[in-house]
């Protein structure tokens, strides 16, 4: 029985421990960083401090209501409050009084603010679309960066089987005396320097999950990993595109452009608040003010005192600025400077957006040609390995010359992952360029 119970936690600790680990998509892996990436989290507080800006916009709409009230024990020659005459005399006082003030007009700002707000909250949220667009990148090419360390390590790998074998069927040659002993010296030096190659790639690959884990918020290092997709070269047809038509739907759907017009347009409300100091400020007020002492003459008690003794104010206040040290005119010009910078930046963002689409443009078809290069000069050194390693087994070439071919066999392997990854990660970046959202792209 003892044996089955303990057997039993055994299993549940076995299927605890595989359920911890978990190979990460490359769709898991963006939207875990959009959900916890320190940067994304800071922009989503910025669009949640709009949302009270716009709330303090609302309220100044709202009348100002404001209630007080005061106790006090007098003493000596003292002014008393229910029949306001001087007396020399101990007594307790109280008062209270309620105050409403609500502005009727003032040069529109109030109006002016809740615009700026709702401004300010659209630009707020562009930045957070940008700032989970290049987050997404980031891990994207992080993500594609440990593949190709992987497709790398497993390249040095098998071609270090093949001089395994290469090893033992040189050594049966040179015992055989078809082969000098210096070809199977030369196999074993290439053999070391496979391992060496293999300890690279090893490291390289363990700095790319630790760099990616680290993007993430992921601390557990050493069990972090990914899944091991095929990623295969899914081109939805934005790379034919005219590269003009690929500018025009960026400024129309990425997020710098439309950052830069809030901006043009916050400065310019900010500019019109700037002016509505130059109106006068109209509002009403109201208020309510009461009284008590406990030496009343009349001998009234509390309530009745607060019933007698009350008073009521009402009545209209007119503001109107004439001369304030020029801080309204050099508030106004600030503004108007504030206004001109952002429309230097709004041009300087679109020129800066048709310059990075056109980099991007030409670099993914500059990628795209180079993998294809790629491809076909792996299929010249595979076939040119193959003639090789056909004529050293039969004794026609020696162990440095199969050598050299089977390295330049091996780089071309190596340039192929590099040249495919990088395509895709280029094809991707104009595809955001395109309008395409980050977490709708495909791999």
């Amino acid at each position: 029985m003892k044996n089955r119970i303990a057997l039993f936690f055994f299993l549940c600790l076995g299927v605890s421990n595989f359920a911890q680990e978990k190979n990460w998509t490359l769709k898991e892996c963006v939207l875990h960083a959009l959900e916890n990436n320190i940067s994304v989290k800071q922009s989503l507080l910025d669009v949640a401090l709009t949302d009270v800006e716009k709330q303090d916009a609302i309220g100044n709409f709202l009348p100002s209501i404001n209630a007080n009230g005061s106790v006090s024990k007098n003493t000596g020659l003292s002014l008393n409050p229910t029949n306001n005459e001087l007396e020399s005399t101990t007594f307790l006082s109280a008062s209270g009084s309620v105050n409403a003030g609500y502005t009727l007009f003032d040069g529109l700002r109030n109006i002016r603010q809740v615009q700026r707000a709702k401004l300010s909250a659209l630009a707020s949220q562009y930045r957070l679309t940008k700032m989970q667009d290049d987050i997404a990148l980031f891990v994207a090419n992080a993500y594609l960066q440990i593949l190709l360390n992987k497709a790398n390590l497993e390249v040095v790998k098998a071609q270090n089987q093949v001089t395994v074998s290469q090893i033992e069927r040189t050594n049966d040659l040179v015992d055989g005396g078809v082969l000098p002993r210096g070809d199977l010296l030369e196999i074993q030096a290439t053999y070391a320097s496979e391992l060496q190659q293999i300890a690279i790639a090893e490291n390289a690959l363990t700095i790319s999950k630790i760099n990616l884990a680290q993007l993430l918020l992921v601390e557990d290092y050493q069990n972090f990993d990914i899944a091991d997709e095929d990623f295969t070269i899914i081109d939805e047809g934005i790379s034919a595109q005219d590269v003009t038509t690929i500018i025009t739907s960026a400024k129309e759907n990425r997020a710098e452009v439309k950052i830069a017009e809030k901006n043009v347009e916050l400065a310019e409300k900010d500019l019109q608040l700037a002016r509505g100091a130059y109106y006068p400020t109209l509002s009403a007020f109201f208020g309510y003010n009461t009284r008590y002492a406990d030496n009343d003459p009349l001998e009234r008690d509390f309530t009745e005192q607060l019933y007698l003794n009350d008073g009521i104010g009402y009545g209209l206040q007119l503001n109107v600025p004439i001369l304030n040290g020029l801080s309204v005119r050099g508030n106004v010009q600030r503004n108007k400077i504030n206004l001109q910078r952002s429309k230097f930046q709004l041009e300087q963002a679109e020129l800066d957006l048709e310059s990075n689409v056109y980099q991007a443009y030409v670099d993914a078809k500059g990628a795209l040609k180079s993998y294809e290069a790629a491809k076909a000069a792996l299929e010249s050194q595979e076939l040119a390995y193959q003639y090789a390693r056909d004529r050293y087994d039969v004794g026609l070439t020696n162990a440095f010359d199969f050598s050299q071919s089977k390295l330049r066999y091996d780089n071309a392997q190596i340039e192929v992952n590099r040249a495919k990854y990088d395509y895709i990660f280029k094809l991707k970046v104009l595809e955001l360029y395109f309008g395409v959202p980050a977490t709708e792209l495909k791999f």
